[in-house]
């Protein structure tokens, strides 16, 4: 049995909404170790030889299966590198979901730094979640430092949803992608920074194959004295589509760097890319005031709509 206190709970139900031990495939990773892992007939979670992570293989054939992996830090002062390698057979469909909670009372900085590596097979479907979540009033920073890498075949398609709205003070997600031909790739990211944070969000695309498509789009919301850089590279090599954008609200002393990238290396690569940064409009505020709403409950409304 798994055996985790309120706050670890908490933090589950943050990260990976989880009242309980999950259905299916799961690992479960507090303060630096392994407390619950189950595999299952199509799905067989392997802890690595040196302890650095796990790799998940899912059969072909996998459907309608689910594998969580998310990891709740409690300690002051842990620092973790961990390796997860998913490999995703043909015409499989499953769904991931990870995520990291830290819930820091203490002076010293507890971080987590997650390596995440996809092989998805041909035809297969994959949606990936991914939230990121951090807590408490020590004085300790909460760090989280996303990498993924995902390899497409042909045909495959992968959904990503990431996911940053309160607590983390510093994040650098980096991720890249490689598609053959037929491949689809949708990214959503959602991203709140406030206080002093700072979240830089890296992506790089090649489309490698005909037919090959990505769509990586991001909303942010920057408050107090953030500052929050989104960089997005998309390299088309076939006949391909593509499209980035950043939409994000500008608060208070919030900064905000959006950092277009497009590389055509044939003439039928078609990719687009949109920005756009601005605060809250007036007439939005006014509107919602005149329902009985406070101007701060107002700003809340308007940017928790955005950020669904």
């Amino acid at each position: 049995m798994i055996q985790l206190d309120e706050i670890q709970k908490r933090l589950l139900k943050e990260v990976a909404d989880l009242h309980s031990v999950p259905e299916g495939a799961y690992n479960i990773r507090s303060n630096g170790q392994a407390v619950g892992r189950v595999s299952t007939a199509n799905i067989e979670i392997i802890p690595k030889e040196n302890g650095s992570g796990i790799d998940v293989k899912i059969k072909p054939g996998t459907k309608n299966e689910s594998v969580h992996i998310p990891v709740v830090m409690t300690q002051s002062g842990i620092k973790e590198l961990v390796y997860n390698d998913f490999y995703i057979g043909e015409d499989a469909d499953v769904v991931i979901v990870a995520g990291c909670g830290i819930d820091n009372c203490g002076p010293k900085d507890s971080e987590h730094d997650g390596i995440h590596r996809f092989y998805v097979g041909k035809g297969a479907k994959v949606k990936y979640v991914e939230k990121h979540y951090g807590s408490g009033d020590g004085s300790g920073k909460r760090i989280l430092n996303p990498g993924t890498e995902v390899y497409m075949e042909e045909d495959s398609s992968m959904e990503m949803e990431m996911v940053q709205i309160k607590g983390v003070d510093d994040t650098n997600r980096d991720t890249k992608a490689e598609l053959k031909a037929g491949a689809s790739l949708v990214v959503r990211e959602r991203l709140m920074t406030h206080g002093d944070q700072n979240a830089v969000s890296t992506y790089t695309v090649e489309l490698n194959g005909d037919g090959s498509s990505a769509d990586v789009v991001s909303r942010s919301v920057a408050r107090d004295n953030s500052y929050q850089k989104f960089d997005a590279v998309l390299t088309g090599n076939a006949a391909c589509s593509g499209h980035t954008e950043c939409d994000a609200i500008i608060m208070d002393n919030g900064r905000i760097l959006a950092v277009p990238g497009l590389e055509a290396n044939s003439v039928d690569a078609a990719l687009v890319h949109e920005a756009a940064i601005g605060k809250i409009a007036g007439e939005q505020l006014i509107k919602l005031m005149t329902l009985g709403l406070t101007e701060a409950e107002a700003e809340e409304q308007i940017i928790n709509g955005f950020l669904k």
